[in-house]
């Protein structure tokens, strides 16, 4: 186990989520699955507790504590695509699988857990020093949903 590694906190569904996102990102896995010992408040002996998964080659832990907290945009995974294709491939299976859309680039899957499709078109102009390009590119991301990036390209280019 790394020295630092993500905890995420999920009401009972901890595996399914890492099988999840095993099943559409690259670099990403699911390892060791820890099960209740015995008989716990609010699980049974053979329970899952906690397990190791890599996204995009991020360690993190599921951890099933119940529903006492949840899930909010104050962290989100942020997932750098290169294209259309890859960000409508990425947007449409966290969105199709219970999930929900929100603004500029960012849906929550269906445990609650937000995710940031960002085009690197997007991150590229939003950082550009060329005069206005970074204005241009911010103005167009804020009428969006899922990222469209010929749309970027056209408000870097000034159309």
């Amino acid at each position: 186990m790394p020295k630092n590694t993500i905890c995420l906190w999920f009401d009972k569904d901890a595996e399914a989520a890492a099988e999840f996102y095993a099943s559409v990102f690259p670099d990403s896995r699911v390892g060791r699955v820890s099960r209740a010992p015995a008989d716990f408040p609010g699980g049974r002996a053979g329970d899952v507790l906690t397990v190791e998964f890599t996204v995009c080659g991020v360690e993190c832990i599921g951890l099933n504590g119940g529903p006492e907290f949840t899930h909010s945009e104050a962290f989100s995974f942020q997932i750098a695509t290169d294209d259309q294709e890859e960000t409508d491939r990425y947007w449409d299976a966290i969105v199709g699988n219970g999930g929900q859309e929100s603004a500029c680039g960012w849906c929550k899957d269906r445990w609650g857990l937000s995710w940031q499709i960002t085009p690197r078109a997007l991150t590229e102009a939003a950082a550009s020093d060329a005069p206005g390009v970074a204005e241009r590119a911010f103005t167009a991301m804020l009428t969006m949903t899922k990222i469209d990036v010929a749309r970027i390209e056209q408000a870097v280019a000034g159309n």
